[in-house]
Formats: C-alpha cells, structure tokens, sequence
C-alpha cells in the first residue's frame, strides 16, 4: 500500500464512523453534496382486516450540489451562439472546401501524399484528417497516403532538441514531401513559427500549402497558396476547422467514387 493510499484512507476513516451503519457514499473531489435534511414524523393506525392510519412528517433541507452559477450558464450560452458564425463563415468558403476535396483526390490518386500538421488543439485535428485519409471516411475505399507530422514523437523531439521547435515540421517537409504533394496546416492564430516554417520549406519544393485559420488576415493564411479563415474566436475557429475538414472528406470521397476508384480488397492475414 502507497503512502499516497494511506493518507486517503486516513482521511476517509472519520469520515465513515460518522454513518456506521450505512454504506458511505464519496464524490470526486470539489463535489459538494447535493443537499441534507432533517424530518420528524408520527403515525397512528387501528384496523380489524382493513386498517387506515394518519401521519405527518416536516423536514427541511439545503444543497447547493445542483444549482448552476449565472455565470457558467451564461458562457455556455455565449459560447454556442458563437458557433453559428461559423457556420456562416464556412457557408460562404463552400465552394474552396469543395475544390479542395476534389483536388485533394486527382493528387492522391495519381500517387502524390498529403502531409498534415498543427500545434496543440490543431495538431489533433491534423491528425484526425490523415486518420480518415489512410483509413475511411464513410465507405470502403483503398487507402490514401497521409501523414502528420507532429505524430512522430521521436523525430519530433530530436529535430526540437537539435534544431529548434521552429524547425520541427519544415524539416520533415524536407524529407518527406515530394513535388505535386499537398500541405495542410491548421492554426487558429495563423502565427506559429514553425507552421510558417514549415511553408517555406514547402515552398521550395514544389509543394502545394492550405491552411485553416482563425480570423484573417493572419501571416499563415498570407503565406500559404489558398486558406480558409473563419471569423471567430480561438475555440469556435477550432470547432469550425473539424466541420470544413469533415466536409473536404465529403467532397475527397465524392470525387474518389466518381472516378471509379475500387474498394480496398485485402482482407488481412499473412
């Protein structure tokens, strides 16, 4: 048993000889209980083979376990609102996610690759891109090449370590991208160091560059050969990039099936 183990239990133990006889019940820390109460009551009742009876009983209670602060609610409801500009935004940018699904899929059918990349919240997102490029998005299709970037730890770190965290996406630019590729870069600032790195890396060797960014105009969104801003804050930007990602698949898959592109036939095993 852990010391850590040991002090709990410790803390605990006051705390169960206060209900011996009933099992206690312990919430996550910073929960409050939801409410205590007190009650008295008396009942009478008389009855030969039928019986009827009276009681009464007052109790009182407080909690405040439940209860939403005005100010928690209010920034949900804030943040939500935001959401429909967004929406909007996008809306009026459908045609470039389109074209960019379209294109997207000539390039990685006739073998060119897309290397995707982001910091934090945005490095996710890139992530989940490549995730539905080299697996699905909706239905069976052969698999595409796509990479991100900050997913390889190790490479990561060494470049980082050696060279700077400026520098650890456009070297791997360097080394992987190839003429004809494709470079997606998501940031909600647009101001990254090493997202603007990363195209000028990209830039030297032929590599096409898209970004999706947070309110324009930003140095990402003027450095790359097209983007997609959207006018809202960090979070709601956040959240408006997986829905115009999700929406590019639509238009990738679309273009993908209209070619005629079989579906993936193997079926694992040796």
């Amino acid at each position: 048993m852990t010391t850590e183990w040991s002090l709990r239990e410790a803390e605990l133990l006051p705390l169960r000889s206060v209900n011996a006889g009933a099992p206690a019940v312990f919430g996550p820390p910073g929960q409050h209980d939801p409410g205590t109460g007190t009650g008295t009551g008396t009942g009478t009742g008389t009855g030969t083979g039928t019986g009827t009876g009276t009681g009464t009983g007052t109790g009182t209670g407080t909690g405040t376990g439940t209860d939403v602060p005005v100010g928690s609610r209010e920034a949900v409801r804030v943040h939500l609102e935001n959401v429909l500009p967004v929406l909007r935004s996008l809306e009026s940018q459908a045609d470039r996610l389109a074209a960019w699904g379209v294109e997207l899929a000539q390039r990685l059918l006739s073998g060119q690759r897309l290397l995707a990349a982001g910091n934090g919240g945005s490095a996710a997102e890139a992530q989940h891109l490549t995730a539905e490029l080299v697996g699905r998005f909706d239905g069976e299709r052969v698999p595409f090449s796509a990479i991100s970037l900050h997913a390889e730890s190790s490479a990561v770190t060494a470049i980082a370590n050696d060279y700077g965290y400026a520098e650890v996406f456009a070297r791997q630019v360097r080394a992987h991208g190839r003429s004809g590729d494709i470079l997606m870069l998501l940031s909600t600032s647009g101001q990254s160091p090493n997202l603007l790195r990363a195209v000028e890396a990209a830039s030297r060797l032929n590599v096409t560059t898209w970004a999706l960014t947070g309110p324009a105009p930003n140095p990402l969104a003027l450095c790359c050969d097209e983007a997609v801003a959207i006018d809202a804050v960090s979070a709601n930007a956040q959240e408006g990039h997986l829905i115009a990602l999700h929406a590019m698949c639509r238009a990738f898959e679309a273009e993908v099936a209209r070619r005629g592109q079989p579906v993936d036939g193997s079926e694992g095993g040796c």
